[in-house]
């Protein structure tokens, strides 16, 4: 839901509000004396549908306190479905009141109720447990690359009950690029299965190689400063606002090993954010490679039975 919609929503709760309190103070008029017996019920339904207006009034305005906070989008989202959830959970102690007598007989009957549906709805309920568990350890949010069970993408919504991924690779693709197709788990998946978080806001970065075929004959070094100037190159470029200065970490590294089919591998390892594996690969290889071709007598890739 963004501020626009929320906007309507206040503006709408808010008339309703207005408008029930109005009829709880009206029915009293004498004019309304010849309804009877029925004023008290009109009283006390039209002030228990204001007071569960006034709590999703409330919560829309702290939506919007919300939106106007600088959170990452995983955070806002949760937050956002923390909120919804407490709105509803209020309304329906609301709604209970108004159906029975007191809150003490509402309590009992809830908790019977509970008792009932505990057994006969074990899944959804450890699902909902899991969502909680989720909104506590932060084991992913909205926006970052997942691995679980087999499934991998990127997590476009978390539900009460379930979660919903935008997979990468798949059975059609050999890269990490979406594929299209839309994977839904139940959230209690993650108390039973190994996650993988591949991103997160204190670790932007994971890392990846390219391996190059080259000859034993090659110049070692001329290929290394090769590709560590296409790596350092394409990440001052995609990413201006990290000072690899001050990050040393995430410098780019090359080591050389034995080919299994007698090639020797030079190997240039450099992070990369998850979202962007294929481009960042393609655009080191269309930096390196033209100037490793340059230097014919320094470089020599696989040709025939050449070594």
């Amino acid at each position: 839901m963004d501020k626009h919609t929320n906007k309507k929503w206040t503006i709408i709760y808010s008339a309703v509000a207005i408008v029930l309190i109005t009829i709880y103070y009206l029915v009293n008029l004498p004019l309304f004396k010849s309804w009877g017996e029925y004023v008290p019920f009109v009283r006390k339904l039209s002030l228990s549908l204001f007071l569960i207006s006034v709590i999703y009034l409330i919560s829309k305005f702290v939506e919007k306190l919300i939106y106007g906070q600088n959170h990452l989008e995983g955070d806002r989202y949760n937050l956002l479905r923390i909120v919804r959830f407490l709105a509803l959970v209020f309304s329906l102690i609301v709604a209970a009141s108004f159906l029975f007598q007191n809150l003490y007989a509402a309590a009992v009957s809830f908790g019977l109720i509970s008792l009932v549906l505990g057994f006969a709805l074990q899944a959804p309920i450890s699902s909902f447990i899991a969502w909680i568990y989720l909104i506590l350890r932060r084991s992913y949010l909205v926006g970052d690359r997942i691995q679980i069970k087999g499934f991998r993408g990127d997590v476009v919504e978390i539900n009460y009950l379930d979660t919903s991924i935008l997979e990468c690779s798949g059975d059609y693709l050999g890269n990490d690029r979406r594929s299209g197709r839309t994977i839904r788990f139940p959230n209690s998946l993650i108390l039973r299965e190994e996650i993988v978080n591949y991103s997160g806001p204190e670790v932007p970065f994971i890392w990846n190689e390219i391996p190059l075929q080259i000859a034993y004959s090659s110049d070692l070094q001329f290929v290394e400063d090769c590709l560590l100037e296409a790596a350092r190159r394409d990440f001052i470029e995609k990413y201006p606002r990290i000072d690899m200065q001050k990050h040393k970490k995430w410098e780019p590294a090359v080591y050389f090993r034995n080919n299994v089919y007698a090639w020797m591998e030079a190997v240039i390892m450099y992070p990369v954010q998850p979202h962007d594996t294929t481009g960042r690969r393609n655009r080191i290889l269309k930096y390196a490679l033209p100037r490793l071709n340059e230097a014919p007598e320094k470089v020599k890739f696989p040709q025939g039975v050449t070594r």
